[in-house]
């Protein structure tokens, strides 16, 4: 069943900005006219395909077809490319991240993949534990995760371990832990959380007491913000390294238990999509990555 490219550019188009109105700016034309080719599509293969909310998402169907769409709008993309026709035209790749990649290595590889390229980046920030959701849904080409076991459809590279050290000002540690860092002390010792996906604090919590507390909270979604509020004084938290060299060399940051990281491994999921594009991209990453990630984890 052949598709009609207008139409699957403009779903393609819908799903990316999350409104008609916005898909219509993108592709010139009016808003009725993406409706329009929508609801053709949508009788073309017989489902519906978009959720009108506020934003617009695929439906399950719809997620297929999203990723349907955005593997031919690539292939195109590096078909003209080979032939010296693509130079004004740009390449978009969806990318989901973790907030703590996103603040340390990835801009690195974009930047990289962007050298000599005409590519966009579109990135969804989401927990390394659930950023492989994103490509199950079809959102993303592209994701770095916690999760080795390949999405149906993607090839999985490994990159190293992001560490994790429990960190606090000195005058934290002092006002909240000169008892020691116990169960009792950690209960009542504010903490800082990433969102509520974040499981870092309480993995390293248990790790250290063997059980469960529930000590106060504060919720700090932006990766820099975690770092600077830490640093005030205000809680401890869960903070990779390369994001603290300097912090702890300068005694601003101290490790509420010397030598008790958390590593979390990272892996690249990509579609399985030969395409040089997507394939460039793959290999900025994996030189970034190995420049700032390590090579193998602590154990325990």
């Amino acid at each position: 069943m052949a598709l009609d490219s207008a139409q699957l550019s403009a779903f393609a188009a819908v799903v990316d900005e999350g409104s008609f109105e916005r898909a219509a700016a993108v592709l010139h034309v009016t808003r009725s006219a993406v409706s329009q080719r929508i609801k053709l599509l949508e009788e073309r293969v017989g489902q519906v395909l978009v959720r009108r909310a506020a934003p617009c998402t695929p439906t399950e169907a719809g997620q297929a077809l999203y990723r349907h769409a955005r593997e031919v709008a690539l292939s195109e993309a590096d078909a003209l490319d080979a032939i010296g026709g693509g130079q004004h035209t740009s390449t978009r790749l969806a990318v989901g991240v973790n907030a703590d990649s996103l603040a340390t290595w990835l801009p690195l590889a974009m930047a990289r993949a962007a050298e000599g390229q005409n590519i966009t980046f579109d990135i969804h920030v989401e927990d390394q534990d659930h950023s492989a959701n994103l490509l199950r849904e079809g959102r993303v080409m592209a994701a770095v995760t916690a999760d080795p076991q390949p999405v149906q459809g993607c090839k999985v590279l490994p990159l190293g371990v992001l560490r994790y050290r429990a960190l606090a000002s000195p005058a934290f540690m002092q006002r909240h832990f000169a008892a020691g860092v116990t169960a009792a002390t950690l209960a009542q010792a504010p903490m800082l959380v990433f969102n509520r996906k974040d499981a870092l604090q309480e993995r390293f919590v248990r790790r250290v007491t063997r059980r469960a507390i529930a000590p106060p909270v504060h919720w700090l979604p932006e990766a820099h913000a975690f770092v600077t509020t830490t640093r005030a004084g205000l809680g401890w938290g869960m903070i990779p390294d390369p994001m603290v060299v300097d912090a702890r060399k300068a005694g601003e940051l101290v490790e509420l238990i010397p030598g008790k990281p958390v590593d979390v491994a990272l892996y690249w999921q990509y579609w399985r999509l030969n395409v040089r594009t997507l394939n460039h991209m793959t290999e900025a990453v994996r030189e970034a990555a190995a420049s700032v990630l390590l090579g193998t984890a602590v154990k325990g």
